[in-house]
């Protein structure tokens, strides 16, 4: 197995390496998705079984629509697409006959997960839960339910190559040698960027303006429920949730989904058809939620949030105490990661240390960042920390924060003394690469191997060809 099949191998968690890795991964992605929804839509002429790894089967049609379904998402693909996706599939069933034979497993309540987020990416696509299930021909439970061996070998296979360079270090030595063997003109260039750290609190409204928001809900409801009014003109007019307003406090909601609100959730599920909650509290606020239609654990809401107000007494509240957080800081009292995890009301940040993350790591661009972060850091010098500064943050929640500029680098070129950890970690990951590669070789010859004549002329199944033909 060549060192591009390495490469892709790994395009769950290692695709900062070479560009083309993502859009392989798509494909991939488009192929969990339509091999069993196009089966639904469209009947197939002839299938048949092209590779066999152990007991582990490939049909003609899983290679064959993964391609044109990605073609039909815009992605481009070589001219060779056959041979490169037969060749992740191959790959792919082997590290799965070894995690079963190694006992790894994944739990239900992690494969759920996966489902959930991938049928939460193609709503996103294609515009809504009705869009989606008219385009797969089957209904969200269904397509979970269809595609939960697939996602579940995936993740077996995603842990046994974790598992095979779980003990891969990389020394500087190491480092050194993979960065002077890149040509000076290919060495990457970077624009300025910046890690940043923050300690987030968000002031706590009144007791009184909690109140008047729990008896403004109370009043819608009872708008509803009189028929004074509908609904979703009340939530279109009052909601505080910027992503249902224009919907008339619409959302398409599943039991099962682990990314909302579980009170939400449980609030939402007691109702019947038509039923308005009683008010209840969130992390983001007060709700009242009106069920619109319900079918299982599938179901079709309507809600307004309301945001207690915050005032100018509370923000100062906030202020004081961050303000005297800083004074410890500079006090050396404890570290900045000490003080993330006491103070910060950030629920991202308990788990970076309080760092910003920026696509694939800690390292961000200036337009990465927002507005007022952006504002925020004009004279900071590597090291400092901010005074309290008050923001609304992406869900227009008003909060108070420290900043702390960890560091800034200027536009340059890559070289060791600026950008070690990012060549360490690519060094590591060639590292990696090469060390599932060596396992493969020892280990394809050791399994039950069936490939279709029609692959003959792939270059990149050669490994497995090759041990076909030494087996006859």
């Amino acid at each position: 197995m060549n060192q591009l099949t390495q490469e892709l191998l790994s395009c769950v968690n290692f695709n900062r390496i070479i560009k083309i890795m993502r859009i392989f991964c798509s494909i991939l992605v488009a192929m969990l998705f339509f091999q069993n929804s196009q089966a639904q839509t469209r009947k197939v002429v002839a299938d048949k079984i092209i590779g066999v790894v152990g007991d582990k089967i490939i049909l003609q049609s899983d290679i064959k629509n993964s391609i044109l379904d990605a073609q039909r998402q815009g992605q481009q693909v070589p001219e060779n697409a056959e041979c490169f996706v037969m060749e992740q599939a191959l790959a792919q069933k082997a590290l799965v006959l070894q995690a079963e034979k190694d006992s790894l497993v994944v739990s239900e309540e992690e494969i759920d997960g996966m489902l959930d987020n991938q049928v939460r990416q193609f709503i996103a696509m294609y515009g809504s839960k009705e869009a989606l299930e008219q385009i797969a021909g089957r209904t969200v439970y269904q397509i979970k339910e269809d595609f939960r061996q697939n996602f579940r070998e995936r993740r077996l296979a995603e842990l046994m190559r974790n598992k095979i360079v779980s003990n891969i270090k990389i020394t500087p030595t190491e480092v050194k040698e993979y960065f002077d063997k890149i040509p000076t003109d290919s060495l990457m260039f970077y624009e300025s960027e910046l890690e940043i750290g923050e300690i987030v609190m968000y002031p706590k409204a009144s007791r009184d303006l909690e109140l008047y928001a729990i008896e403004e809900l109370n009043d819608y409801k009872q708008q509803v429920e009189s028929g004074k009014a509908k609904f979703e003109t009340l939530a279109s007019l009052y909601t505080d949730d910027p992503g249902s307003k224009n919907t008339g406090g619409m959302y398409q909601i599943n039991r099962t989904e682990r990314q909302m609100d579980p009170t939400f959730i449980s609030n939402a599920f007691r109702l019947r058809e038509g039923q308005i909650s009683p008010v209840f509290k969130t992390k983001f606020g007060y709700h009242i939620i009106q069920m619109v239609n319900r079918a299982g654990d599938d179901a079709t809401v309507r809600h307004i949030l309301r945001i207690p107000a915050i005032t100018d007494t509370e923000v100062n509240t906030s202020v004081e105490k961050l303000d005297s957080v800083r004074s410890d800081l500079l006090a050396n009292k404890y570290d900045f990661g000490a003080a993330v995890s006491k103070f910060s009301e950030s629920e991202e940040s308990k788990f970076t240390g309080g760092m910003k993350q920026c696509g694939q790591g800690s390292y961000c661009t200036i337009d990465q960042l927002d507005k007022d972060l952006v504002v925020a850091l004009k004279g900071l010098n590597p090291g400092d920390i901010s005074k309290p500064l008050v923001y609304t943050d992406e869900r227009g929640k008003k909060g108070v924060r420290l900043i702390f500029l960890k560091t800034r680098t200027e536009p340059h070129r890559e070289n060791l003394k600026d950008d070690y950890n990012k060549v360490a970690d690519r060094a590591l990951e060639i590292k990696k690469m090469e060390t599932v590669d060596k396992w493969f070789k020892s280990k394809i010859p050791t399994f039950h191997l069936v490939i279709d004549p029609q692959f003959s002329s792939c270059n990149q199944l050669g490994i497995w060809m090759n041990s076909i033909t030494k087996n006859q």
